[in-house]
């Protein structure tokens, strides 16, 4: 179907927001009021503009507080609203959207609101436009869909049909099962937007929450499921008043909101782009830094062997059981210090992955090699990690042909009760991309979302949502800091997991490394939450490890220094627990702060 973006869900002048909106493949726009008057365009400039980028106007909006009002203050809406039909003439669009009245003057009779938008639908059809009536969650007197469709049937104007708005519905626990009842044809317009779950002021949360579907909490796709039983055949149309799109760049934003339309319509069999290839295992994790000294002796003392060498760059890999870490010393490493650049994802088809990833807009990134280096399908993730596709099964080119064995103090293999495979790794995500992250680990790799958690650091609140799959071989834990910072305070992790967390992290210091301290007080308050065999919380306290425990098992984990941006988490996991130690993040976060390692 075709797709629409509202100027108003675009950050920057109108021209940037049309720019941006045409290079994400959107087919039209509405174009919003302020947009046009802040603009130093003519209406016909604009409407030409559009025309070069290939965009229809799909919408003008909006026409406010217009039926049910006083004679007087009618006769100066008819004015009003001749000027806007003369200026939509001039840009070329045919639709304009007037939402339900929330003047104070407004009177709680249907029937004149019907005979009003009757007399406003036959002047707009003087000039050619149509008028999709929308009712506000906030509406003075009309606030739901079947109201406003009540009003639209009795005014009976050809020029006269509705917009229906998921937020508006949806919002208010509409039940969207009535819209089958309308006729297709007199659904004018369809705008979506997705919002998390708030128990807030409707007209608050609508300003300022709206995101793209499939990132909130509503059942958008549902809801045009209804929509498109009624007949509706009209465009795909995103009206998303959210505070964080409007300071971030229009066009990664308008690239987000595009891929949440296709997901949309995969969802609701309007599309059929390639099936998600759902990632089985974490093929490696790459590590680029400009010294490659204070990640190996860490690696080293937490039991990894450097067990081969790149034949053509400096890359080297760190194995130890299943977890392998590339450390690579290349001229893209960072002055910033070592970073987390480069993800591989074990992958049973990496072709049709790749081709799922394009397909939903993520950018393939160009990848030089020699003519003998294996195949290796990448793109780049919203905040920049590559995410390499690696073939799973043994007959497929394998990235590991890429290496020559080198002598190693430690063979590739986990000793006893080591380090035996990644257990999750932690991305923390520029502060205004963390919606777009969660939809595109979803959406392009197919991995399943947990619930959102919000977890105290001494400066703030941290948010954080994992996606996982199914077996949990593939557990990517997504977090945002407090407020907008510099990229290079972003801190990443890589989780270890283990058998025995106890016996790594002796060996780990036995070996020189140094783990995070932790305070005395969180063990006191952990005696008082749990009881524990003799001497085991001495244990814990001596080591540092954190102890969580839910209904699937318990959770042992603990923490390395920080090298660069990156740290390193050993973690021991009953198997029925699922989550990441969100209980315990807020002592961490305090402690890596008083270590002079602030994680933003």
């Amino acid at each position: 179907m075709r797709t629409s973006i509202a100027t108003v869900s675009l950050s920057g002048s109108l021209t940037e927001k049309l720019t941006a909106a045409a290079r994400a493949g959107f087919d039209g726009v509405e174009i919003f009021e302020n947009d046009l008057l802040a603009s130093p365009l003519s209406p016909e400039e604009i409407r030409a503009r559009c025309a070069d980028l290939g965009l229809s106007i799909d919408l003008y909006q909006p026409m406010r507080d217009i039926e049910a009002v006083p004679a007087d203050e009618f006769s100066r809406n008819l004015r009003r609203a001749r000027h806007k039909f003369e200026l939509m003439r001039r840009l070329g669009a045919d639709t304009v959207l007037v939402c339900s009245s929330v003047c104070p003057l407004a009177e709680d009779d249907d029937a004149l609101a019907a005979w009003h938008l009757r007399q406003l639908a036959e002047l707009a059809a003087d000039f050619g436009i149509r008028v999709a009536y929308e009712a506000l969650a906030w509406g003075r007197h009309v606030r739901t869909y079947d109201h406003a469709w009540r009003i639209v049937e009795a005014a009976d104007h050809p020029a006269l049909g509705t917009c229906l708005d998921s937020f508006h519905i949806l919002a208010r626990g509409s039940d969207p099962k009535g819209i089958e009842d309308i006729p297709g044809e007199k659904i004018f317009f369809l705008q979506l937007a997705d919002a998390p779950q708030m128990a807030m002021d409707v007209l608050q949360w609508s300003r300022h929450y709206r995101c793209f579907p499939g990132q909130g909490g509503f059942d958008i796709a549902g809801f045009l499921g209804h929509v498109m039983r009624a007949g509706y055949r009209g465009p795909l149309s995103l009206e998303v008043f959210n505070d964080v799109f409007r300071q971030a760049e229009a066009g990664p934003t308008a690239v987000d909101a595009q891929r949440s339309l296709l997901a949309l319509q995969e969802a609701t069999g309007l599309a059929t782009p390639p099936a998600p290839v759902v990632p089985t295992g974490i093929a490696f994790a790459e590590l680029v830094t400009p010294d490659v000294e204070p990640v190996s002796a860490l690696l080293s003392a937490l039991g990894f062997g450097r067990t081969a060498r790149h034949r053509s760059k400096p890359v080297d890999l760190w194995q130890q059981g299943e977890a392998r870490i590339l450390v690579n010393t290349g001229p893209a490493a960072r002055r910033a210090g070592t970073s987390l650049a480069a993800v591989g994802l074990e992958s049973p088809d990496p072709a049709a992955a790749a081709r799922r990833a394009e397909a939903l807009l993520a950018p393939v990134l160009p990848r030089r090699r020699a003519l003998e280096d294996a195949p290796l399908e990448a793109v780049a993730a919203p905040d920049g990690t590559e995410l390499f596709f690696c073939a799973a099964q043994p007959e497929l080119p394998d990235w590991r042909s890429d290496f020559e064995d080198v002598d190693a103090e430690m063979p590739g293999r986990a000793p006893a009760r080591g380090v035996t495979r990644v257990d999750h790794l932690a991305l923390t995500q520029p502060w205004h991309q963390f919606d777009e992250a969660a939809l595109f680990h979803r959406s392009v790799l197919g991995l399943s979302a947990q619930d959102s958690v919000d977890v105290a650091d001494p400066y703030g609140l941290h948010r954080s949502r994992a996606v996982t799959n199914a077996d949990g071989s593939v557990r990517i834990a997504l977090s945002v800091g407090p407020a907008p910072t510099d990229d290079g305070a972003r801190a990443q992790h890589i989780a270890f997991a283990t058998e025995d967390v106890v016996a790594v992290a002796r060996r780990f210091r036995a070996a020189g490394g140094r783990l995070l301290r932790v305070p005395a007080n969180y063990y006191d308050d952990l005696a008082a939450r749990y009881e524990f065999p003799d001497g085991e919380l001495e244990t814990y306290r001596e080591l540092g490890i954190l102890y969580d425990r839910d209904a699937g098992g318990a959770f042992r984990h603990c923490y390395t220094e920080t090298v660069g941006r990156v740290f390193f988490e050993l973690v021991q996991r009953d198997a029925g627990h699922r989550g990441y130690g969100a209980q315990n993040a807020p002592v961490r976060l305090a402690a890596q702060h008083a270590a002079g390692r602030p994680v933003r």
